[in-house]
């Protein structure tokens, strides 16, 4: 204890450039803390795009596959499914309920979906949020749109504006379902999932738009009007993909089994949690380069304290040397240069928590509402705690280079007046 108050009361005489690298080890625990807080919420915000689904049905298609099309709405399926084989499989006593999707169309570079009311009712994200709306609600009329909130606000729509789905995902002219323009029923808000930059439609809606197409292209000749389909019995023939809960999360490997060999048409049933690690191990390349940079970035401020100690050791042998000639071993000089190494990197790993945790309650509200990244304010964490406790050690060790030297140093070389 005798070495630490001495190491105290020496930081005290040189408190501008103890405050200094104090304030460097800080930003750099909360640039560290800081990434790994986002890291482990980026990962956990992916994993909880979709909260709540059992299963996603699909055409015959690897696991990746199906949950990059059908959720991610990235790529297209290989071929859809049809309306028959989703009612077998809505017959089953395993399913509580079933979300058809449809894909195909966009709209200036955002994907349209089709999709029945139950989406906005049975549809969760992180932790089984519900979708929630901004403005507007669900579509109700034929040609009501709802929109993500990233669409809304790039775009500029508001409520009632009108919009026209363009056929096919390309960008060629007069593909436009021009003839039947959509109206905006309802905005989401932001949930920091593929829903906010997806054009929601019904399903009877994608029907209607492409009841006078074949092939991919308009039929030759004058077609129906809006008012004259809205009279039509419109019920599609086949979807891109489904997602289904169960009643039972036991029931959830029987219907998957029914569905994987169901013998009417090739179908896969995906388990959507095991799908997304699956695709986040493929991309976790990016998670190790924020760690390991955000590392070097506190190896920098260690490396900075030591620089400090070893520019300023060459003022203070006079006062190595005053403290052997009153009776100090040079073990306890070397003690003492540790102990303020020590001291620095603690005081610095305690502000830089602490700013984290000031920042993180200032900017969360933020963070959440313009990127749909949760950042739950919590004490830190097991893995967290012995990050802080290595990176005191570090700091000790990092001391010990100047304390080595001065250890080594003589009495009388502290006493030599140097011109």
């Amino acid at each position: 204890m005798a070495i630490v108050r001495l190491a105290l009361l020496s930081l005290r005489n040189r408190w501008l450039t103890a405050l200094f690298a104090t304030l460097a080890i800080a930003l750099s625990v909360t640039l560290f803390l800081g990434v790994e807080r986002v890291r482990i919420s980026a990962k956990s915000s992916f994993a909880d795009t979709i909260s709540g689904t059992d299963l996603i049905v699909g055409a015959r298609a690897g696991d990746v596959q199906l949950l990059l099309y059908s959720v991610f709405r990235i790529g297209n399926a290989t071929r859809n499914i049809t309306m028959r084989s989703l009612d077998d499989i809505r017959a089953r006593p395993e399913v509580a309920w079933v979300i058809p999707l449809s894909l195909g169309d966009s709209h200036r570079g955002f994907r349209v979906l089709g999709t029945t009311a139950d989406y906005f009712e049975h549809y969760r994200y992180r932790n089984r949020r519900p979708l929630a709306f901004t403005a507007g609600g669900p579509f109700d009329d034929l040609f009501d749109a709802v929109l993500g909130t990233d669409v809304a606000a790039q775009l500029g729509y508001r409520l009632d504006d009108p919009i026209v789905v363009q056929h096919g995902i390309g960008a060629l002219a007069g593909q436009e379902h021009d003839d039947m323009p959509f109206r905006v029923a309802g905005i989401l808000a932001k949930t920091g999932t593929p829903v906010d930059r997806t054009v929601h439609v019904s399903l009877e809606a994608i029907e209607a738009i492409h009841i006078d197409w074949q092939g991919g292209a308009r039929k030759p000749g004058p077609g129906l009007s809006a008012d004259q389909v809205r009279n039509l019995r419109l019920r599609p023939t086949a979807v891109t993909a489904a997602m289904i809960g169960v009643t039972s999360k036991i029931d959830t490997f029987t219907l998957q089994r029914f569905v994987n060999e169901y013998r009417e048409e090739p179908l896969t049933a995906i388990l959507p949690g095991v799908a997304l690690q699956e695709l986040w191990s493929l991309v976790s390349v990016a998670e190790t380069a924020l760690s390991v940079v955000s590392a070097m970035v506190l190896l920098t401020a260690l490396l900075g304290m030591v620089t400090m100690i070893l520019t300023t050791l060459n003022e203070r042998r006079r006062e190595m040397a005053i403290l052997r000639s009153v009776g100090a071993r040079p073990r306890t000089v070397f003690g003492l240069l540790v102990a303020e190494a020590g001291l620095l990197t603690l005081a610095g790993v305690a502000l830089g928590t602490a700013l984290l945790y000031l920042l993180m309650a200032a900017l969360r509200p933020v963070i959440d509402a313009r990127f749909g990244l949760h950042l739950p304010i919590e004490t830190p964490s097991a893995s967290e705690a012995i990050m802080l406790v290595a990176i005191v050690c570090a700091g000790c060790l990092a001391g010990s280079l100047p304390a080595w030297r001065a250890y080594r140093r003589s009495l009388a070389d502290g006493m030599t007046v140097r011109l």
